[in-house]
This record gives structure tokens, sequence and C-alpha cells, in this order.
């Protein structure tokens, strides 16, 4: 996990095509899916951030502006052969500190069934039952930012 960088990705930018790539081979092409076939329009209102390993992309996460107080994170992504090697924990730790500095309170998010376990070790509390999206299980959790 040496020379890891996280920091925003510029909307429209070079990285946010990489992003898209990364998201789409982690997120989408596993279920049979295809991100370019998503309504993208609204994400240029959205925080991107990036992990980045000598120049290249090796995870991302979206924050969504919901509310004053609400932020919703979404799309949480690490390149393979880098997970389990805490390049998602400290995304999602970065994206906290982004995301309380824009003076949010409350981070929410649908996290995948198989990933509970790893949200909760970051102090994410499970609040609502199991639904489907995108043809998967999942469950709302959120935490408080303090």
């Amino acid at each position: 996990m040496e020379n890891i960088i996280i920091r925003k990705i510029e909307y429209g930018s070079a990285e946010y095509k990489d992003e898209l790539e990364l998201r789409n081979r982690v997120l989408r092409v596993p279920l049979g899916l295809d991100i370019y076939d998503d309504d993208l329009s609204g994400e240029d209102a959205d925080i991107h951030i990036g992990a980045f390993q000598d120049g290249g992309l090796i995870g991302v996460l979206i924050l969504v502006p919901l509310t004053k107080e609400t932020a919703r994170m979404r799309q949480v992504a690490v390149k393979e052969g880098f997970r389990g090697d805490g390049v998602g924990k400290r995304l999602v730790e970065y994206a906290q500190a982004v995301a309380k500095g824009e003076g949010f309170r409350e981070i929410v998010i649908h996290a995948r069934q198989t990933a509970i376990e790893f949200y909760e070790k970051l102090g994410y509390e499970t609040t609502s039952a199991v639904f489907f999206e995108i043809g998967i299980p999942h469950v709302e959790m959120k935490k408080q930012l303090e």
C-alpha cells in the first residue's frame, strides 16, 4: 500500500474516464451490466474521489449530496489485486473527511450484502431490511460524522 495518494477527481477529465472504466470493470461487468447504459448525467454535481498508485487509478468512490446535512456514498470500487490492502478503507476515511469539510453530518450508503462487514468495521450501522438493487441484495447503512 505504498505510494498511494487519495484525492478528488475532476468530473469530465481523463481521470474521470478512467474512473468510469474502473467502476464498469469492478461493479457492472461481473453482473452482466454496462455502466455506459446508466444515466450518468447528474454526476457533474457529485464529489468524485480516487486512489492512485504511480499515477494509475486503483480505487474510486462518489459522494452525492442528498440534503444540506446528508451525503450518499456510492460506487465504491477497488481494482483487483489491491483489495484487502486497505485501499477501500483509506478511500472511505478520506471521503468522510471531505464530507465533513463540506458540512455534511451524515453519510448513507446502499451497501452490497457482501460489503456489510467492511462498512461495519468503519462504524456504519445497518438501517434497513435487505432490498434488491441492480439485481443483487443490498442494505442501507449510515454513519454520523463527528
